[in-house]
């Protein structure tokens, strides 16, 4: 073709000026958001295909609009981008006002021990007399197990103050429990009166009991103590096959309230299944109508049995030895009348002491190796027992422990330099 070249203006005509187009109607803007949310939006943008416009989505707009929503703003996202369906919609509005705030979740049951182990609760002369032949006793309960043709070995039994536990290479089941149980019943060295079945490690769950007054008679100070909740609880059809942990605590909302708190634990499974179907319900206790309601798992801070020290499990001391609870010295507390030297006989004191016979119990006192006070270092009378509940309490304490010691030992190293 051709090159076509442009005529000049002969006319000397001003030319006209090209005149804007007007929009009769312009999109409102939205707030300036940042660049991660600018971002998330793109990629919904993006996303928007084909398919999503041809299949409707089962939410209307009017569904998507919650109590806490604002519904110019959906109108304004409705406006600018009209192909978005109203699941695109209510996904940018999430971004734009945040994600809603979930609700607190209450963990109110712990994860427990290991189930490799079975607990025989009995009284301490029949821990006694079952752990003098325990190697025995392992091999007997061998035995029935292998005869019963179960693959659960058990390694070897420990006991403490209140329980045996036999310890297995795998996890228990119920028909090993019952082996387990019928060689108990035929031991001949225990009483068997004082003597609980074998029962399985649980986990344990926190619940409350709220809405009763702390004075619950008219014109009366009587208070409920912990043996009358254990009836209550023991007398009520709800708590059918329930067994506490330990007695339930009575206390006041606050000191100048009139209304109280009953704390009470409960064995459980790790699912928590037991504890979930309390909450929220509702009993009588007398002429009063009340809550039970979950509580935070707070097990407060753990004292070794090892040391006497707070802030530490027992399995995790890990220095040979232990320390005895009533002199502090190198040695278990079981044996204090065998190597304290408070129970010995010493002639070079005035007066003379005697040694402490084995049937009677330490008549000597003792400071607490914590709060230095006059009783042992697992007494309910000690401030760190009090307190076991404040972490920050605990570490303020052993704060100025550490200061006092650092001071005093600096304050030796100048006597010696002078």
């Amino acid at each position: 073709m051709p090159r076509v070249i442009p005529q000049p203006n002969c006319n000397n005509k001003p030319m006209e000026k090209p005149v804007p187009a007007s929009i009769e109607k312009i999109p409102p803007l939205l707030l300036t958001k940042s660049k991660n949310e600018v971002n998330q939006i793109s990629k919904y943008f993006k996303s928007t295909s084909t398919k999503s416009h041809v299949q409707a989505s089962k939410q209307s707009y009017v569904q998507a609009l919650k109590p806490n929503t604002n519904t110019n703003e959906i109108i304004k996202i409705k406006d600018i981008f009209p192909a978005l369906n109203a699941q695109k919609i209510d996904q940018i509005q999430k971004i734009i006002n945040g994600a809603p705030k979930l609700k607190p979740h209450i963990q109110m049951t712990t994860k427990g021990p290991s189930q490799k182990q079975v607990i025989i609760p009995m009284s301490s002369d029949n821990i006694k007399k079952f752990m003098e032949n325990s190697s025995l006793h392992v091999a007997n309960i061998n035995r029935s197990l292998q005869n019963a043709k179960s693959e659960v070995p058990v390694d070897f039994i420990c006991a403490d103050n209140s329980n045996i536990a036999v310890v297995t290479n795998k996890v228990v089941v119920q028909s090993d429990l019952y082996i387990i149980k019928n060689y108990i019943k035929k031991v001949e060295d225990i009483n068997i009166l004082n003597t609980d079945m074998p029962q399985l490690l649980q986990s344990k769950s926190y619940l409350k009991i709220i809405g009763i007054p702390f004075f619950p008679h008219n014109n009366s100070n009587k208070r409920f103590i912990p043996n009358d909740i254990e009836i209550i609880i023991k007398q009520n059809q709800i708590f059918d096959n329930i067994v506490l942990t330990s007695k339930p605590h009575v206390i006041k909302v606050s000191p100048k309230s009139d209304m109280s708190i009953i704390w009470f634990d409960i064995w459980n499974v790790q699912s928590g299944s037991k504890a979930k179907g309390f909450i929220n319900r509702c009993f009588n206790i007398g002429k009063y109508i009340v809550t039970i309601r979950g509580v935070n798992m707070n097990p407060g801070i753990p004292q070794c049995k090892n040391c006497w020290r707070w802030g530490h499990t027992t399995l995790s001391y890990h220095i040979q030895g232990s320390k005895c609870i009533k002199c502090n010295g190198p040695h278990k507390s079981k044996n204090h009348h065998q190597f304290g030297w408070c129970c010995k006989v010493n002639g070079k004191t005035n007066p003379l002491r005697l040694e402490t016979k084995k049937s009677e119990p330490c008549p000597h006192f003792f400071k607490c190796s914590n709060c230095h006070g006059d009783h042992q270092a697992d007494s309910n009378l000690c401030l760190f027992q009090k307190n076991r509940f404040y972490c920050e309490w605990h570490i303020k304490k052993y704060n100025k422990i550490c200061e006092n010691r650092s001071n005093s030992i600096c304050s030796i190293v100048n006597v010696n330099k002078q």
